[in-house]
């Protein structure tokens, strides 16, 4: 770090639990955002605030007038672009030390793997299942931390998965296929600061993950009911026969 990063970055490095050596860790670590929404938004600004050194984002929609109600990291005047290159434009204005990387379409098999692959942790932020099931497929073949969050009307869950741990779920121990509901924010609705709360935890999750800290979500899922404030934590046990990580040794 030079004497302009520690400026920076000194209320972090005042944490015991992060000090100069987790600082550096998070200026050298590469995060994979998917989806620059409403959770997306939050949690990759928050990253870049942080200090992360690179951020992959991936999102192959564009900047549409009903979006700005809660995905934050756009503007009135990126109405019509794309996601990820306005994302990219606000990412660059929060910390110019941050590297970020937009991937303006779909990514499927060889390249998602080889994303996943070069990221120290993969942030979930998705609004679909089909795209939910492939990146933690990727994620338990190449190891890689995952924290995946969703949000509709009021209601919220997050929950993270560490394939390289032998006691890990993965996403698919908690969705089968056939389990997809076919609810979406566009039809069902969503509160603004809501999605604000379960992406900065995604960053939250990713920024301990980082640096070695703390206890992870790991094994649990919180539930969050916004409208009484209430959570919720429930036990996230490896499936056996789960199609996807129960071959893992």
């Amino acid at each position: 770090m030079n004497e302009a990063q520690r400026e920076r970055y000194s209320r972090q490095i005042r944490l015991p639990w992060i000090g100069p050596e987790g600082q550096q860790r998070l200026l050298e670590a590469r995060v994979f955002v998917v989806g620059m929404g409403g959770l997306g938004s939050p949690a990759a600004m928050y990253l870049a605030a942080a200090g992360v050194g690179h951020l992959a984002i991936n999102d192959f929609d564009r900047v549409d007038a009903s979006n700005l109600q809660r995905q934050i990291i756009h503007r009135t005047s990126d109405i019509g672009s794309g996601k990820v290159e306005s994302a990219r434009d606000t990412l660059r204005e929060i910390n110019t030390g941050v590297r970020v990387t937009a991937i303006g379409w779909q990514l499927e098999g060889g390249e998602l793997d080889a994303e996943v692959n070069k990221a120290d942790v993969v942030l979930d932020c998705s609004d679909n299942f089909p795209t939910r099931f492939a990146l933690n497929a990727a994620c338990v073949a190449r190891e890689t931390p995952l924290v995946s969050g969703a949000a509709i009307r009021a209601e919220a869950q997050i929950a993270t998965f560490v394939p390289a741990d032998p006691e890990s779920p993965c996403y698919r121990c908690l969705y089968e296929e056939g389990d997809e509901s076919a609810e979406t924010c566009a039809a069902e609705g969503v509160v603004a600061p809501l999605v604000g709360i379960v992406g900065s935890m995604q960053a939250m999750e990713a920024v301990k993950i980082i640096v070695g800290a703390g206890r992870t979500l790991c094994g649990r899922l919180l539930l969050l009911d916004a409208l009484t404030m209430a959570w919720r934590e429930l036990r996230l046990p490896r499936a056996p026969d789960c199609p996807v990580c129960s071959r893992r040794p």
